[in-house]
């Protein structure tokens, strides 16, 4: 069910008490992100954000649609937004997400970039943030976004898990992501929930 927004009690997070992951998408993400979250335990003590590339004109449902397959909440973040464990946060079209303080935060796209690496970018800001707790998920997408930021994740003794190519609707960025030779794990987005699992024990 969604719920609000705005200035959410920070919860746990001040105790540094679990693990925060971004998960990246593109292309073919959605069917993906049904098929972790169905596989992920609403009571898995970890907070998930869900970075995708959006079009500025693009009304997403994707609360909606994740809320068949999961009963946590999910926070469409629509201002700086503090962070709860068993809870989804969704990125807002027109804007990228950045991670500081324990809160997500709306940023700015790059002007000056041709190519927008909103993934990259937020992975990058939660290795700052959360260090050895943070986790870098990369699903279904075409391109090469995730791949520079979850170099950063892992160098912050992070977790990185990659889907398989073979159970990508589009293995672009995938592939990018399994070639840099950082992914601790490579596997279907069903059999991701049990290494984070083991990860969050």
């Amino acid at each position: 069910m969604k719920q609000p927004a705005s200035n959410v009690d920070s919860g746990d997070l001040n105790d540094d008490s679990f693990h925060v992951v971004g998960i990246g998408a593109s292309a073919g993400g959605l069917e993906a992100l049904e098929r972790f979250f169905k596989a992920t335990p609403a009571d898995s003590g970890m907070a998930f954000v869900v970075v995708q590339h959006l079009s500025p004109d693009f009304k997403s449902l994707m609360d909606e649609l994740l809320a068949r397959h999961t009963s946590m909440a999910i926070v469409r973040v629509e201002g700086p937004t503090s962070v709860r464990a068993n809870t989804i946060y969704l990125m807002p079209p027109r804007k990228e997400l950045v991670f500081e303080q324990g809160q997500l935060v709306q940023v700015d796209r790059p002007t000056d970039q041709k190519v927008n690496m909103p993934i990259s970018r937020f992975f990058s800001s939660l290795a700052r943030e959360m260090g050895e707790k943070a986790v870098a998920v990369v699903l279904s997408g075409t391109g090469s976004d995730g791949s520079r930021g979850l170099l950063d994740i892992h160098d912050a003794g992070g977790l990185v898990i990659v889907q398989s190519e073979e159970s990508s609707k589009f293995d672009g960025m995938p592939r990018s992501a399994i070639a840099t030779g950082f992914a601790n794990a490579i596997l279907a987005p069903e059999e991701m929930p049990a290494v984070l699992a083991k990860k969050n024990g």
